[in-house]
C-alpha cells in the first residue's frame, strides 16, 4: 500500500509542503511544494487541514497509576509523602484485572494525544501481578502501538528501611530471572520493531546494589537500554547520602550505569559537573514537565544537558501525579516552565516538539522513528485547527503547543491508521471509560 498524505497544511520536517509518501511502514518519498509522487499511489489523504508532526514518544509513565488520578490522600504533597500515601492503597487492589484496565486507558489515552511510541515503568509486583509485562504487551498490540517494554523493578521494602510495603516488592533472583525471560520472549532489536525491552530498577533507594549492576549484565548481553528514577527531588539526594555516602549520580557511576544505554526520568538535581559527566556518557533524560511541577520537585536542567551531549525526551509519568497521559499537552508544559527556568527566547515550541520525537527516541535507542524523513518508519500525528483555541492562529506549528492542542485528529503507526476523526480504531472509548471508573473505585474505598 502506497499512501500519500498530501499538501498538508504544516508539517515538522524540510521542503515537505507537498506531503508525505509512505511504502508499507516506511518513508518513501517527501515532496516540495507543488511535487508529485514519483510513483502511482493507491491512497490519497488530503491534509491540507492538517498539521503533522513524526508521531510523539512517550518515555516514562506508570500505567497502573489511571487508577489513582486526584486521589484524596494523595493531592497537595511532595514526592516520598505522596508514595507513601499510595504504596498502601496500590498493594491492596492493583490485580490483572485493575493492572489490564490501567494499561489500557493510558495507551488509549496517549495514542489520542498523538503518541505512537510508548514505554511504561511498571515496577509495582504483588502477589498474582507476575506476568505484567506480558499484559502490557498483549494491550498495546491490540492497539497497534510500538512499545519498549520497561520491565521495572522494586526488591527493598520497608523492613529493609526503603519506602514500599513488603507485598509489593520482589527478590533480587525472581526479579532477575523474570527480566530475562521477558528480554527472551518480546525484545526485537529489528529496524521498525513494534516490540523492544528495556529494564528498569525502579531507584536507588527501593532497589539493591547487585540488583542494579547485574541488570545492567543483562542489558548488554541482550544489547538493551535500562531505565530508572534519578535526581528526582532533594529527598533523594539526601537518601543516597545518608546511605550511599555519595550523590546519586556518583552512585550511578559505581553501580556501571554511566552509559549511553540509560536514560533516566526526571534528572532535576543535578549540579553542573554531573550535567556534565551525564553529557559525556551520552545518558538520557526523560523531563517530565507536568509531573514535576505538580509534586513541586524542581526544574530539570535540560538546555545545559542537552548542550553537554544528553538526549532529552519527554514523558507524561504517572497518571498520579501528572493525573492525564496526554503528550501534546506535556509539551506544552515543557514550554512554559523551561521558559521560566531559563527565558523566552531560549526555549522554542521547536525545542519542546524535538524533545518529545526525535529526543524521545535517542532515549529509547531508536534511530528508525521520531523524525519525518526518507526510510524512517510511518509513525505521524496530525492535529486540525479548527477549534475556538486555534482561531486567530497564525504559526500552525507553534499554534499547536502555545494554543494547546490535545488531540490528535488522526494517527499512524507503521503506516495503519490507529485514530481517525479523533477516535482510536480499535478501542470502544465508551465502554474503556465505563470498565475503567467501576474498577477505579475500588482504589477510592481504600481511603
Amino acid at each position: 500500500m502506497r499512501i500519500w498524505i498530501k499538501n498538508p497544511l504544516s508539517v515538522l520536517a524540510k521542503e515537505a509542503e507537498g506531503g508525505i509518501v509512505i511504502d508499507g511502514a516506511r518513508v518513501s518519498e517527501i515532496l516540495a511544494s507543488g511535487q508529485q509522487p514519483s510513483q502511482p499511489v493507491d491512497q490519497e489523504f488530503d491534509a491540507s487541514q492538517h498539521v503533522v508532526l513524526p508521531g510523539l514518544i512517550n518515555t516514562h509513565h506508570h500505567f497502573f497509576q489511571t487508577m489513582t488520578r486526584a486521589h484524596p490522600d494523595a493531592i497537595n504533597k511532595e514526592l516520598f509523602p505522596w508514595l507513601k500515601a499510595l504504596y498502601p492503597i496500590w498493594a491492596n487492589n492493583v490485580n490483572p484485572h485493575t493492572f489490564r484496565l490501567g494499561t489500557r486507558l493510558a495507551l488509549t489515552e496517549l495514542l489520542m494525544s498523538g503518541c505512537t511510541t510508548v514505554s511504561d515503568h511498571h515496577y509495582l509486583y504483588p502477589a498474582g501481578l507476575e506476568n505484567a509485562m506480558d499484559i502490557q504487551v498483549e494491550e498495546a498490540e491490540r492497539l497497534g502501538m510500538r512499545m519498549t517494554v520497561t520491565r521495572g523493578s522494586m526488591s527493598l521494602s520497608e523492613k529493609d528501611g526503603g519506602l514500599p510495603p513488603d507485598s509489593i516488592v520482589q527478590d533480587d533472583d525472581t526479579i532477575l530471572a523474570d527480566c530475562e525471560r521477558v528480554l527472551n520472549k518480546y525484545h526485537d532489536r529489528s529496524e521498525g520493531s513494534m516490540l523492544q525491552v528495556a529494564m528498569a530498577p525502579c531507584a536507588p533507594f527501593t532497589v539493591t546494589k547487585r540488583l542494579m549492576m547485574e541488570t545492567m549484565d543483562l542489558a548488554h548481553k541482550h544489547n538493551c537500554t535500562c531505565h530508572t528514577h534519578l535526581g528526582e527531588t532533594h529527598d533523594e539526594n539526601d537518601y543516597c547520602m545518608e546511605h550511599f555516602g555519595c550523590r546519586p549520580v556518583d552512585y550511578l557511576d559505581e553501580l556501571g550505569w554511566m552509559n549511553d544505554r540509560v536514560w533516566l526520568a526526571h534528572g532535576i538535581h543535578f549540579n553542573d559537573d554531573e550535567v556534565r559527566r551525564l553529557g559525556a556518557a551520552g545518558v538520557g533524560v526523560c523531563h517530565c514537565p507536568t509531573s514535576n511541577m505538580v509534586l513541586a520537585s524542581g526544574h530539570c536542567r535540560t538546555k545545559e544537558l542537552e548542550a553537554a551531549g544528553s538526549p532529552v525526551g519527554l514523558g507524561v509519568d504517572g497518571s498520579a501525579s501528572n493525573d492525564n497521559s496526554n503528550l501534546m499537552e506535556g509539551a506544552r508544559h515543557a514550554l512554559m516552565i523551561n521558559r521560566l527556568t531559563y527565558d523566552a527566547a531560549s526555549v522554542t515550541h521547536f525545542d519542546v516538539l524535538r524533545w518529545a520525537t526525535e529526543g524521545s527516541a535517542k532515549c529509547l535507542g531508536r534511530s528508525d522513528i521520531g523524525k519525518i524523513a526518507v526510510g524512517k518508519q510511518a509513525d505521524f500525528a496530525l492535529y486540525r485547527l479548527d477549534e475556538l483555541r486555534f482561531s486567530g492562529a497564525g504559526d500552525p506549528l507553534a499554534a499547536l503547543v502555545l494554543c494547546g492542542a490535545h488531540e490528535a485528529d488522526r494517527v499512524m503507526v507503521a503506516g495503519n491508521w490507529l485514530v481517525e476523526d479523533t477516535l482510536p480504531v480499535n478501542m470502544d472509548v465508551a465502554r474503556l471509560r465505563r470498565e475503567h471508573g467501576e474498577a477505579a473505585k475500588a482504589f477510592l474505598e481504600s481511603v
